[in-house]
């Protein structure tokens, strides 16, 4: 009797699970960025000891999704301006190199297949119109381009900003008014990998990130001004309020 196939069950630690929990609630939005949460704040919701959510903190951490404010507790990853710029530009650059390599070894039907998959999914995620999912999608095909070009360096390189790029892309895609045009963003890019031409790849790629980069660079950069002339006013009207209240 042939033996049955069912696949092992992989025992993932606590503080692992919880770190996935988080990380999709922050990748989501459901934790809003700037959010500041404390470990004993989660620990109470996830039912955890605080030693645990404390693991679980520390890897979002070392993965750029929160930052830990001494005295303070821990705050979301709020994306600026700057932020954008170093992700846009540093991406522009390692996803032209991921997709040439792909369209160089594009023979391999293996690998036209992965790419036409992913490329599906964000098709069918852009045609639900659900934002999440298009998010998710759009960097799914991404992340296919990277790892299909089988360099290990590149890959290590782009997975210790995977989870920012998962922020920067959300961010991205809800400025556009349709999501056709993230199917219009991609399609070339996509086509010309297929046709094996490298340098088109290449610079339609790297075309893509600068130019939306820019986009969202852009837009948050104008939200920080406003920020900061509100704030300059409100700073201004204060001396008026506190003469008032003397005179009164």
């Amino acid at each position: 009797m042939a033996p049955l196939s069912i696949p092992r069950l992989v025992k993932t630690p606590i503080e692992t699970q919880a770190a996935t929990a988080l990380r999709a609630s922050i990748v989501a939005g459901d934790i809003p960025a700037g959010q500041r949460i404390t470990e004993i704040e989660i620990a109470g919701q996830m039912g955890l000891s605080r030693a645990t959510v404390r693991a679980a903190l520390h890897q979002l951490a070392r993965e750029g999704l929160l930052t830990l404010v001494p005295y303070t507790g821990w705050t979301v990853m709020s994306l600026s301006a700057q932020d954008a710029w170093e992700l846009y530009t540093l991406r522009s650059a390692i996803e032209r190199l991921a997709a040439q390599l792909v369209a160089a070894a594009i023979g391999d039907p293996g690998k036209a297949d992965r790419l036409r998959e992913a490329y599906e999914r964000l098709v069918s995620a852009c045609k639900r119109g659900h934002a999440g999912r298009i998010a998710e999608a759009d960097f799914g095909l991404h992340q296919a381009i990277i790892a299909l070009a089988d360099h290990r360096r590149l890959t290590e390189q782009y997975a210790l900003l995977e989870q920012q790029i998962r922020v920067y892309i959300r961010s991205s895609d809800a400025l556009l008014p349709n999501p056709n045009m993230v199917i219009a963003q991609h399609k070339p890019i996509v086509a010309a990998i297929l046709a094996g031409d490298a340098e088109e790849a290449g610079a339609l790629s790297e075309q893509h990130n600068l130019t939306e980069g820019r986009r969202l660079a852009d837009h948050l950069r104008a939200v920080e001004r406003r920020a900061a002339d509100a704030q300059q006013g409100a700073a201004l009207s204060q001396p008026s309020r506190q003469n008032r209240r003397a005179r009164a």
